[in-house]
């Protein structure tokens, strides 16, 4: 007798995914251009990060919004799909799951991805065994019908086995200046995968704002794009700022959805976000 597998049609089923689902409808923004730059101020940086710690929205946005990718994505529409894999099946007990990996891929120093950085990257999750270079295996510790969500988060990004520590990923852009706790500068890589899909801005600035009414402020002044914000009185009757969910973004960027579900959409607003 077969075994019951879950592949991702079961997933949407679920309950998890019929939360994420809820979401509401397409913005009225124009088509998506290419082009500019976008400008974010974000609390929770540290003179102490790196890129093997600090986990404030600075630095995850950094990771999961620009420099790194995850092998799944939970997409702007609320809907989970494969990033850096392409397929995946669970056993029916969701302990033993198989994740075929997206082939052509390579780090911003020009080395091929392959399973063997996945297999470095989550080790920690259970036992990973590389079936093929283009196909990894998890027998994970507990079972975990979830799995396939939490790899989209910034705990489970894909570093390169040789460079772990480096800050070089395969995401859409890639660092051209860093200064922890301070600033972060990345540009666009050029013929990545998600070309027409994504990474919309040529260049992206990350500035750390300690204060929240700073913040705020700095939105109001136009000198960046957008901000998380504690507190948005200082921004009320400014008609092309719009404010929800923690966050203040100016009316000059559009973005595919008003989800309300996440500060910057799940953290991935630099890649999802143009110039309106």
């Amino acid at each position: 007798m077969s075994r019951q597998r879950l592949d991702r049609r079961a997933l949407f089923a679920s309950g998890a995914a019929a939360a994420l689902l809820a979401a509401t409808g397409l913005s009225a923004g124009a088509l998506p251009k290419r082009g500019g730059k976008l400008r974010l101020a974000l609390s929770g940086a540290s003179r102490s990060d790196d890129w093997t710690k600090g986990d404030g929205l600075f630095m995850q946005v950094a990771k999961v919004g620009l420099i790194y990718e995850t092998l799944m994505e939970v997409a702007a529409d609320g809907t989970l799909r494969g990033e850096l894999a392409t397929d995946w099946t669970s056993s029916s007990d969701a302990r033993v799951w198989t994740f075929d990996l997206r082939k052509g891929v390579a780090f911003h120093d020009g080395m091929p991805f392959t399973a063997r950085d996945v297999a470095q990257s989550l080790a920690a999750l259970g036992d990973i065994d590389t079936v093929t270079p283009d196909q990894i295996r998890i027998t994970l510790h507990t079972p975990d019908s979830a799995l396939p969500f939490r790899l989209a988060t910034p705990a489970h990004i894909i570093r390169p086995a040789h460079a772990p520590e480096a800050g070089i990923g395969t995401g859409l852009y890639h660092i051209t200046h860093f200064a922890p706790g301070q600033q972060l500068l990345a540009e666009r890589v050029r013929g990545h995968w998600k070309d027409g899909q994504a990474g919309w801005f040529d260049r992206v600035e990350l500035v750390s704002i300690p204060s929240a009414s700073v913040r705020a402020q700095a939105v109001a002044e136009y000198l960046v794009d957008g901000a998380d914000v504690a507190d948005a009185s200082a921004l009320m009757g400014l008609g092309d700022i719009a404010v929800w969910d923690g966050q203040a973004v100016s009316r000059s960027v559009a973005m595919p959805l008003a989800l309300g579900r996440g500060v910057f959409d799940d953290l991935r607003a630099p890649q999802r976000w143009w110039g309106a």
